[in-house]
Formats: C-alpha cells, sequence, structure tokens
C-alpha cells in the first residue's frame, strides 16, 4: 500500500501501476545529462516507441527530452520527469541539484516525479534538503515521487552494503517517497530484509555502466523473487543492439515472474 494517498495521487500511482499486481517495469532515460547521448544511431522518440511496444510500464526522463516524445506515446507508458542532475565532468559528479520543479513536471503531463541522492556524498546535506522540499511540493500538488537513493562518497567502501543501502531507503520512505529505486546487494535474503523493512515499495536498480546484461537480468529476477516491486533499468537497455527484446527479457521477470535465463 502506498502512503499519502489522495485521490489525484492514487490516480497517478494508478498509472504507473496499470497492470495491477504484476510489478513495475520503469526504463530511466535521464542519463544523457550525466554521462553524454543515450545511443549513437536512433532517435529518442522512436526508442520510447520500442520499448512502449515490447512491455514498458514507463520511462524517466528530463524535462527537454520529454518534449521530444510525441505525446500519443504516453497513452500506454506513464512519464517520470526527474528534477535533478549532474554530470560526469564536474569536479564533484555526486553531487546533485535541482534542474526543474514539481510545478514544471506537471506542466509537462507527468504521472510522477524523481529525485536522485547521494547519501554519504559531500552534498549529502542539499541533496537531502532537496527531497524533502520535492517531497512537501508533491504532497501540495498530489504527486507520486520516486527517490533514486544510492550510497556514494568519498568515505563509502561498499555502497551495497546491506546496512547503508537499508539506510538510505529510509532516508527516502521517512521524508515522504512513494517509492524508492536503489542498487540492491547481491545476498538476496539481506535485500529481503531490505525490502521487508522499507515501508514503501522498491524498485530494483540496473546496475553501473558495463554491467554484464545477463547478469543484470539475475540479479533483477533475484530482487523480484526478494519480493521488490520492479525493476528501473536503463542502460541494460538504451545500450542494447535491439533495446525491445532487452524490454521483453525484462518483462518477463517482472510481469510474469518468469525466471531469468542467462545464455
Amino acid at each position: 500500500m502506498y502512503r499519502n494517498e489522495t485521490f489525484g495521487r492514487r490516480l497517478r500511482l494508478g498509472h504507473l501501476g496499470r497492470r495491477g499486481g504484476s510489478g513495475l517495469l520503469l526504463v530511466p532515460l535521464d542519463h544523457a545529462v550525466g554521462a553524454g547521448p543515450l545511443r549513437a544511431a536512433g532517435d529518442l522518440d522512436a526508442l520510447v516507441a520500442s520499448l512502449t511496444e515490447h512491455g514498458a510500464d514507463g520511462v524517466v526522463l528530463h524535462k527537454g527530452a520529454a518534449r521530444r516524445i510525441r505525446p500519443a506515446r504516453f497513452r500506454d507508458l506513464s512519464l517520470t520527469i526527474h528534477l535533478n542532475a549532474s554530470t560526469a565532468m564536474a569536479a564533484d559528479p555526486d553531487a546533485k541539484y535541482p534542474v526543474t520543479t514539481v510545478e514544471e513536471a506537471l506542466r509537462l503531463g507527468a504521472d510522477a516525479v524523481s529525485v536522485h541522492v547521494n547519501a554519504a556524498s559531500r552534498t549529502e546535506a542539499a541533496q537531502i534538503a532537496h527531497l524533502a522540499r520535492v517531497a512537501d511540493d508533491c504532497d501540495r500538488w498530489s504527486v507520486p515521487l520516486m527517490a533514486m537513493m544510492y550510497v556514494r562518497g568519498p568515505a563509502v567502501r561498499d555502497g551495497l552494503a546491506p546496512d547503508l543501502v537499508a539506510h538510505a531507503v529510509a532516508i527516502a520512505a521517512e521524508l515522504g517517497a512513494d517509492l524508492v529505486k536503489t542498487a540492491l546487494p547481491d545476498d538476496e535474503a539481506a535485500t529481503r530484509r531490505i525490502i521487508t523493512g522499507a515501508g514503501v515499495p522498491v524498485l530494483a536498480a540496473g546496475g553501473a555502466p558495463g554491467s554484464d546484461p545477463d547478469a543484470v537480468l539475475s540479479r533483477m529476477a533475484a530482487a523480484m523473487r526478494a519480493g521488490a516491486a520492479g525493476v528501473a533499468v536503463g542502460r541494460r537497455v538504451f545500450t542494447a543492439s535491439d533495446p525491445g527484446a532487452a524490454v521483453r527479457q525484462l518483462s518477463a521477470v517482472v510481469h510474469d515472474r518468469t525466471p531469468a535465463i542467462v545464455r
């Protein structure tokens, strides 16, 4: 059960998870600000059309990218607008700063908004404060909030340590997020404990750049077995030679609960 359920929030949450009791398959496409163009060839609208056709429930986009998608694509696809950013070129890539607002996301027709927080980073204070402000705005406008929570910073040795991941998830839940995307530990039992104690639905993040595609699929299947509400996988999809096929594989794991088969 989601928290903060006004009618408008329930309506938008229903559009995020339109498959009822099935899991949620989101494809974040907000990476271009941080790392450069998503794909060497092919336009964003065509990519989003393929994701819709092959089983994605929603996409996460920055405000400018959303304007390049045909509105008709969102008849069968939810739109989450990402509210903060950073670049790999920055002196501190773990820093995040606001780039748009909940109100602007609503003007774009968003079903939800997302905020990225790097707990343990040098700018943790500003990032958590921004998350709290956005949560307040989401309450005001009845908009679902997804917090993308990671443990990253100069003193962090293992950002997947179960106690640290659980703490990061708790931050999001305590400050008003409706759901949390995070990188989960490889240990399935530890993942189950994190999800059970979260208090809000947890989505498994796809992983770092360069992750083996089959390993990502196996980890997503393990997360679903451990009780994840779904997955949020971007790079494995948009870097694939056939993004549609990549989404079909994830859809089988998330929507059909089919065990991942590593080729």
